[in-house]
């Protein structure tokens, strides 16, 4: 079959920050290809609704959907996932790669944002930031406690791009940074200020601890009643990172039960969480929407990279960041 002029292509935009801080990304898009369709619910969408949207579609620039094999086989112009952030676990790769649909991620894109929000939750957390503005805000004016960074440790499980930026962040606030990431080496650890160890003596040690690794089947419900048992009673839990690291039924009796002292959740296994979720009813957890990556800066950044991403690849070149890198080398669509 003929490659398609990019003029003939159709592209599906779901990614719902695409342009918010820079609307010369929807203008370059939309100069570029013959058709552009933008996601109409304005959250990420699920794999029956993306079926009835993607059918003709050539090229997907996607956020947080949920793009399964069901998905993919149903749009049989598909040549590109463009994926925002670094995480594709909400993409079934292998049935991209069994169709020859190249996948892409934004590696760094959102790096900084993210390590700022698992700062600002900590913070927040430690401060009792929360509970100290809905008091005043109801007039009144409590004498809350809370707990200094300043000398106590903290420690990161993943210590990739994001972690590496925490690391810098802690250790300018006089903590302890401990690291555990069975793939990174003690140079790179020691050029962000943290100390490599095994994974129980950082939760043994650790005063705080946040999670930066990817959802694989090794750490997938990573953070379990074991884990839990292990951490030092008052700690501090952070995850910025996905959800699925979660066990949030065991999270939620260590933060009830009182081993664990609070959390502060960007992510959850469903998003959002079901009305009546147990973790919702914590006051000692602080949540936020999956906004990690939400900053002027980040979002364009990740817009650029993945509007770059998908007009090379519908263009027959080779995309930057190309995570299944055989569909291009070898792959033709076969299904």
């Amino acid at each position: 079959m003929a490659l398609k002029s990019l003029h003939e292509c159709c592209v599906l935009v779901t990614a719902t920050s695409f342009g918010q801080d820079d609307p010369s990304l929807h203008l370059e898009l939309e100069s570029r290809v013959g058709q552009v369709r933008y996601n109409p619910q304005r959250r990420p969408l699920k794999s029956t609704e993306l079926q009835r949207l993607i059918q003709d579609v050539d090229g997907l620039i996607a956020g947080l959907d949920e793009i399964d094999a069901a998905v993919i086989e149903s749009a049989p112009a598909l040549k590109i996932i463009a994926r925002y952030g670094v995480g594709f676990d909400r993409v079934d790769l292998p049935a991209a790669t069994r169709l020859g649909v190249m996948v892409t991620n934004t590696p760094g894109a959102n790096s900084t944002a993210v390590a700022e929000l698992t700062i600002g939750l900590l913070l927040a957390l430690a401060r009792k930031l929360c509970q100290a503005d809905g008091a005043v805000h109801n007039g009144e004016w409590p004498r809350l406690s809370g707990i200094g960074l300043h000398g106590k440790t903290a420690g990161l499980v993943g210590l990739g791009a994001i972690g590496r930026l925490v690391a810098v962040r802690l250790a300018a606030f006089g903590c302890w940074v401990l690291a555990y990431d069975p793939y990174i080496n003690s140079d790179v650890s020691i050029s962000c200020g943290a100390t490599l160890v095994s994974l129980d003596e950082l939760l043994e040690r650790s005063d705080f601890i946040s999670l930066h690794a990817p959802v694989t089947p090794d750490t997938r419900g990573l953070v379990n009643e074991g884990f839990l048992r292990k951490l030092k009673p008052g700690a501090l839990l952070i995850n910025t990172a996905r959800g699925e690291l979660i066990d949030e039924a065991d999270l939620f009796n260590a933060l009830k039960g009182g081993r664990l002292a609070g959390a502060g959740l960007d992510c959850f296994i469903q998003e959002p969480p079901a009305a009546g979720h147990p973790l919702l009813t914590l006051s000692n957890v602080l949540l936020t929407p999956h906004t990690g990556s939400h900053t002027d800066e980040a979002t364009s950044n990740m817009g650029r990279m993945a509007l770059e991403a998908c007009l090379t690849a519908l263009s027959g070149k080779r995309p930057n960041y190309l995570v299944n890198p055989a569909v291009f080398e070898y792959g033709v669509r076969i299904g």
